[in-house]
């Protein structure tokens, strides 16, 4: 249990917001995907062979399920699913990043939405998990046998 409840309810809140984005990205792009590259304005670019878009969208369904059960759970107990849900938005800002730097991104739109808001996730998220890190009781080390 986190000391201040406002701050629970802050981080609670975070994870919602989190799990609608994610799960609701990864439905749009499953079910509507030619739609959903056309809404940002990279119809140009969608692929030919749309399995790619399949994977990253059930990934992101999934992902957003991790969040919204993060929501709800003990966030003290789940601090490694903070960690994993921190270094996700780390995996997809870095290689925005990355395709930005190279020029080499499919259309801007991947970064400056995506790669934005997931930027926007890991800042939060890492500040979470560093709050939530320091209320863990020390653990005592079990003897060697």
């Amino acid at each position: 249990m986190i000391e201040s409840a406002a701050r629970e309810r802050y981080y609670r809140r975070l994870f919602v917001v989190a799990a609608v984005y994610d799960i609701g990205l990864g439905l749009a792009f499953l079910f509507f995907p030619r739609a959903s590259f056309d809404l940002v304005g990279a119809g140009s670019k969608f692929p030919e062979y749309t399995a790619y878009v399949t994977l990253i969208a059930v990934f992101l369904v999934v992902i957003g399920v991790g969040y919204a059960l993060l929501a709800r759970g003990d966030l003290v107990r789940n601090l490694d699913l903070i960690a994993i849900g921190t270094l996700y938005k780390l995996a997809y800002t870095g290689a925005a990043l990355f395709y930005l730097i190279t020029g080499d991104y499919p259309h801007i739109a991947f970064v400056a939405i995506f790669g934005v808001a997931d930027l926007a996730f890991l800042v939060l998220m890492a500040e979470c998990w560093w709050y939530v890190k320091g209320m863990e009781k020390p653990r005592v080390p079990e003897p060697a046998v």
